[in-house]
């Protein structure tokens, strides 16, 4: 049984007005679709192991896709393609193509001139090196202070270009003339990737923890495209991926020591209770990663005191 033809006029629609649409990201980047294979309903239909359609009601389909993501079912989601183009920093791009799951095909600076724009940093937009995660950052430099940091930056990035250019006017191959050039560079990129491998992909680097251009894009990519394209797998996906809370074996040990410590007090308990039912492993260490992110996620629940 065929879809209803104002549904499938609707999603064509939908899809002809996100295709080649170039979403802003950072100064000059952006992030486009150039085509989506699949929808809400593939995933039903693969887990379902059937070819029809319209034989089960929008609340049905809504339960499983829920259900399977909620169970970590992941081979429907695979199931749907999205292929885009993007424009990134990069250094950005040195994250992004980690994650190996997806194909692939960047602008080659070895076969065409550089992309003539690289990303600056506003005056306010300095970060500060976080003194908890070593590879984050935290917080940005006092106001006032990061304008000679970007005048460098513009300088830097201007005598790159143009010590690149006149190696290229004196005959110098591609290949070599580009290696001076800043990661701030841009480059461009087709990447291919099923939807399981790009929500997981999102959950990563849309996370708070993840790097705040690459946390752009994803954003971009999440919100702008995959939402309106699979309405019902992006709910299922907030709901227990990106807003959900994984409680290990000893955060749930420690949770019911603080229950029954707080037995005829109540809840929330203090940061001197939390520490007297503190894992044992955990114990007499003065940094305890482990320890602060079972805080931080007994906090956020109200069980104990900011």
């Amino acid at each position: 049984m065929s879809a209803p033809a104002t549904s499938t006029t609707h999603r064509a629609a939908l899809l002809e007005s996100l295709r080649w649409r170039k979403f802003p990201v950072l100064d000059d980047g952006f992030v486009a679709l150039v085509d989506c294979m699949g929808d809400d309903g593939s995933v039903v239909q693969a887990a379902r192991v059937s070819y029809g359609e319209g034989t089960r009601k929008v609340s049905d389909d809504r339960q499983l896709i829920r259900y399977l993501m909620r169970h970590a079912h992941t081979t429907p989601f695979e199931m749907a393609e999205l292929k885009f183009v993007v424009r990134v920093p990069m250094d950005c791009w040195r994250q992004w193509i980690r994650h190996r799951t997806a194909s692939v095909n960047e602008y080659s600076t070895r076969y065409s001139l550089a992309i003539d724009s690289m990303q600056g940093t506003a005056d306010d937009e300095w970060r500060t090196q976080a003194t908890v995660n070593r590879q984050g950052s935290a917080g940005v430099l006092e106001a006032g202070s990061g304008g000679r940091f970007t005048q460098a930056e513009k300088d830097l990035q201007e005598q790159a270009r143009r010590v690149y250019e006149e190696r290229l006017e004196a005959g110098i191959a591609r290949e070599q003339a580009r290696k001076d050039l800043p990661l701030s560079t841009y480059t461009e990129a087709y990447w291919k990737i099923d939807l399981h491998n790009l929500l997981h992909f999102l959950a990563l680097r849309m996370d708070a923890h993840a790097q705040l251009e690459i946390r752009r894009y994803s954003e971009t990519i999440g919100h702008e495209i995959v939402k309106p394209l699979f309405p019902l797998v992006w709910e299922a996906f907030l709901d227990y991926r990106v807003e959900a809370m994984r409680l290990t074996r000893l955060d749930r040990s420690v949770i019911s020591r603080l229950v029954a410590q707080s037995a005829g007090r109540g809840l929330p308990a203090s940061r001197a209770d939390f520490l007297a039912a503190q894992d044992s492993s955990w114990q007499g260490l003065e940094r305890c990663r482990e320890r602060d992110e079972c805080l931080d996620k007994l906090v956020s629940l109200g069980l104990v005191t900011p």
